[in-house]
């Protein structure tokens, strides 16, 4: 590595605009377009908009290493894709998880960011760059995998959940073995001797239900993909 190298933190969203080059209103839909395409493909996109970049290295080189860092794509399928731009260095890069590289080779990198996204960002038009960016690898990538519906994150946390509901669970059947003998032995108990009233989401009736994280911005977090060099660039 080199010596004047920094290596990002691992970014929790999919879209970041560190160069704050979009609205924050294209930031959240791009963020949950690609949140969206995990679910249905199970392919990691990622966008990282820097102004600079931190190393001497060149930046396929750099790229990867941050990349591969990050992990993104998942472990067994290694499909991640990473779109990194540089705005005060006029560079940009896609980096190709090695289970995409069939899917999205160095040619088809290059045909997106020299003549997809060059010509907006050459217009300072960034918001439409990107999104042609984005839809491009898009229909380069979708189909190679069959998708969960859900991403990594959302998936870790309906393992975490399925603890939480385990103790509740026990706990609901303690307290309703206590109540039944309580009131075997002639006590009421509630308001009105009508029982334990149990709501979620606000008061009774009034059609609360789960959500899948669709609303708002979606997190990401990576899932151990892995990076070997695939993908090309373009300046501008």
């Amino acid at each position: 590595m080199f010596a004047a190298e920094t290596i990002p933190s691992k970014p929790d969203r999919y879209f970041n605009d560190y160069a704050g080059v979009v609205s924050k209103d294209a930031s959240s839909r791009f963020n949950e377009q690609l949140a969206q395409f995990e679910r249905e493909t199970s392919n990691q996109v990622v966008v990282a908009v820097f102004p600079k970049m931190q190393s001497d290295d060149d930046i396929a080189a750099y790229t990867q290493r941050v990349a591969q860092t990050w992990g993104v794509g998942q472990k067994d399928k290694r499909n991640g894709v990473v779109l990194f731009v540089f705005t005060q260095d006029r560079k940009m890069f896609i980096q190709v998880g090695y289970g995409l590289e069939g899917a999205l080779p160095d040619i088809t990198a290059f045909d997106i960011t020299e003549h997809r996204i060059k010509p907006h960002f050459r217009s300072n038009d960034y918001e439409g760059g990107l999104a042609e960016g984005i839809d491009s690898i898009f229909k380069a990538i979708r189909g190679e995998y069959k998708g969960t519906g859900k991403t990594v994150r959302e998936s870790r946390g309906a393992t975490n959940n399925l603890g939480f509901w385990f103790f509740f669970l026990i706990f609901f059947g303690l307290l309703f073995t206590i109540s039944r003998r309580i009131k075997r032995a002639g006590y009421r108990y509630g308001s009105g001797g009508d029982g334990w009233a149990w709501s979620y989401g606000g008061s009774s009736g009034n059609g609360g239900g789960w959500s899948s994280g669709g609303g708002g911005d979606s997190g990401f977090s990576g899932g151990g993909g892995d990076f070997g060099g695939g993908g090309a660039g373009s300046s501008w």
